[in-house]
């Protein structure tokens, strides 16, 4: 949090002075030191990724459907400028300032720039200033908690309109807040599934320090593509094997893959 490619840079070079130039050291780090194409968009990607992945696996159609989006930093930003590339309609954004709404689509192109260049959305000129918590409120197909952790809890929870949650921050649905939307239906997209964008373009950073060569954005993002795809794949079909939530899933999958490396190993 409040970290930068500077600072990764910052965090190299310091270790560096000690050990040698290393640059797979740390990841995130500007392109000219070592870091990767595709990074800073890389979480945001991975979600966005995420969400045409649900609509295919649940048969909804991402032309025109609505999302709502918590979060209008790094991850929640980019998230809206691939999203409304799939042709979904973003009919509101916040951030720590407040939230912005229109339910005939906002102008996330233009919003887009005005939030790179001001760090904020306060005083965009589109759309009718609305509240973090009316935002989650909202009737939509895809809401993307894209800010801190708990943003949806045992008390607002019951407020919610969405059919999907899209989880890009890390825990932004409580434990209770959970059981409750599992009981009325509303599938959740784990958060170690859908942002798992960046720590994967991490990796690839770290596998192209070690090489000493780069890639080409396009191939970053083909191979994030690919990742997040089976990965998804793996999830929803264990989901669909045991009739569990897809977090559950999630879980299983993993502490499996660790099961069965322990076993191979002998261990």
């Amino acid at each position: 949090v409040n970290t930068n490619s500077q600072v990764m840079g910052w965090f190299m070079d310091e270790y560096s002075q000690t050990h040698g130039y290393t640059p797979g050291i740390v990841t995130g780090k500007p392109l000219e030191l070592g870091g990767s194409e595709g990074r800073e968009h890389a979480t945001g990607k991975g979600t966005a990724i995420t969400v045409r992945e649900t609509a295919q696996k649940w048969g909804v159609d991402l032309k025109g459907s609505t999302v709502v989006i918590q979060g209008f930093g790094n991850v929640g930003s980019y998230a809206a400028k691939f999203i409304e590339e799939y042709g979904c309609k973003i009919v509101a954004v916040s951030d720590v300032t407040g939230g912005l709404y229109d339910p005939d689509g906002l102008e996330i192109s233009n919003l887009f720039e005005y939030n790179y260049k001001n760090k904020n959305i306060q005083g965009f000129n589109h759309g009718k200033n609305i509240s973090n918590d009316d935002l989650l409120a909202l009737k939509c197909d895809f809401l993307i908690p894209a800010a801190l952790g708990s943003a949806i809890h045992i008390d607002n929870v019951d407020n919610l309109k969405c059919k999907f949650i899209i989880e890009a921050a890390n825990g932004p649905v409580t434990q209770d807040a959970c059981q409750i939307l599992w009981d009325k239906g509303v599938p959740i997209i784990p958060d170690i599934l859908t942002n798992a964008g960046g720590v994967t373009v991490s990796y690839f950073e770290w596998v192209q320090n070690l090489q000493q060569f780069k890639w080409e954005l396009e191939d970053v993002d083909n191979k994030l593509d690919k990742k997040m795809v089976n990965a998804f794949e793996e999830v929803y079909s264990v989901k669909t094997e045991k009739n569990i939530p897809m977090r559950y899933a999630a879980f299983m999958v993993a502490i499996d893959r660790v099961a069965r490396s322990y076993n191979l190993r002998g261990v």
